[in-house]
């Protein structure tokens, strides 16, 4: 049985996602809390995260991660920029039926997302160690999700050749997600934007919804290289 403490961590975080539209079951929410106890210790030593007490992780990366989760579509997903495997992570514990490739050009922080996906048994987990304008995937990715990754301009030349013409890509903002927009490449079309409220956060989030404008075709996708 646990704690009083870790009681009120697990209603948090079941209330939490609850409220974002998100239902958690116990063998979910678990292996959630296992991965914000891994970051955690990790973050003492390799400093993962700016972000040091449990409470703000929980919802900062947790639930933040979580937030996204009702806008992401087909089989396969790309997480951008993952750093220490959020979205990515949250996304593929409670989504299992999806393949997650987590993408960062920082050795540490890619080591981290690999331990914990074996540690988890995630095997819908794929640690990519990697600049995204390096890679050169055979085929489009479903969904390309990134979150506070770079300025829209930037980011939607870094992702594009990870996209087809029926790739969503979900760009995880500030509230002036406004300023961004102005100018985008008419490459790309803009689906909708959509006000994401996080519980225990109180700095105003929006999420962008774009996919390209033309039309293309896609390739058979290969593995990218991971990590030894």
């Amino acid at each position: 049985m646990g704690s009083e403490a870790d009681n009120g961590e697990r209603a948090r975080l079941i209330g939490g996602a609850a409220a974002l539209g998100v239902p958690l079951g116990e063998p979910q929410a678990l292996l959630l809390l296992r991965l914000l106890a891994e970051l955690a210790h990790w973050n003492k030593a390799y400093n993962l995260t700016s972000i040091d007490d449990r409470e703000g992780m929980l919802t900062h990366h947790l639930l933040d991660s979580l937030s996204v989760a009702p806008h992401v579509a087909g089989e396969t997903v790309a997480d951008v920029g993952t750093g220490a495997g959020f979205p990515g992570l949250p996304l593929a514990i409670i989504d299992p039926g999806r393949r997650y490739t987590l993408i960062d050009s920082n050795n540490k922080k890619i080591r981290f997302v690999a331990h914990v996906a074996r540690s988890l048994g995630l095997g819908n987990v794929e640690p990519v160690h990697a600049r995204v304008e390096d890679l050169a995937p055979a085929t489009a990715f479903d969904t390309v999700v990134t979150r506070a990754f770079a300025p829209l301009p930037r980011l939607l030349a870094l992702v594009r050749p990870l996209c087809g013409p029926q790739t969503r890509v979900l760009a995880m903002k500030s509230a002036r997600l406004d300023e961004e927009l102005r100018g985008l490449d008419p490459a790309w079309r803009l689906d909708a934007t959509v006000a994401l409220q996080v519980p225990g956060i109180d700095a105003s989030r929006a999420l962008a919804v774009l996919r390209l404008a033309g039309e293309g075709s896609g390739r058979r996708r290969e593995p990218l290289h991971s990590p030894g």
